[in-house]
């Protein structure tokens, strides 16, 4: 019995994922931000004002990647953290204007990415690839939005 990668789900998602994180970086770059930052700002975007707690949830990372990710984020200012109202170990995270400014390219960017991992594919099967992916992500999770080791 052989292995064969190109017949292998686990090598080939692998192997989408670590190019579309080479072409996003790629575009990136010139933004001045990584794809980890495009990560966390595309949350903020959509939902200024969270938590680290929650952005570490939503953004699916350990607590310690987020903490580094947003004390560069911080430094270049692109973000804010405020303290938390009701919560004093908590803080608010919230977009500085600058952030906010690179909101059009940044997404414009990742859109570009996607469109050329899909590309390939006819009309017809895009939507079904997208489908199957984000099934098979969420089995992945255990079916409860929690990745599993």
């Amino acid at each position: 019995m052989s292995f064969d990668k190109t017949r292998s789900a686990g090598v080939l998602a692998s192997e989408l994922a670590r190019l579309y994180g080479a072409g996003l970086q790629r575009r990136l770059t010139p933004l001045g931000l990584s794809a980890a930052q495009f990560l966390v700002l595309s949350e903020l975007w959509a939902e200024d004002g969270q938590t680290q707690r929650r952005l570490t949830e939503r953004v699916g990372v350990e607590q310690a990647t987020m903490a580094n990710t947003l004390a560069r984020m911080e430094r270049d200012r692109l973000i804010m953290r405020t303290p938390h109202p009701d919560d004093r170990r908590s803080q608010i995270v919230t977009l500085t204007d600058a952030a906010r400014a690179l909101e059009a390219a940044a997404v414009a960017a990742a859109s570009d990415v996607n469109r050329a991992v899909i590309e390939g594919l006819p009309a017809a099967e895009r939507e079904l690839f997208l489908s199957m992916l984000g099934r098979i992500v969420q089995a992945m999770r255990g079916g409860d939005g929690k990745a599993e080791a």
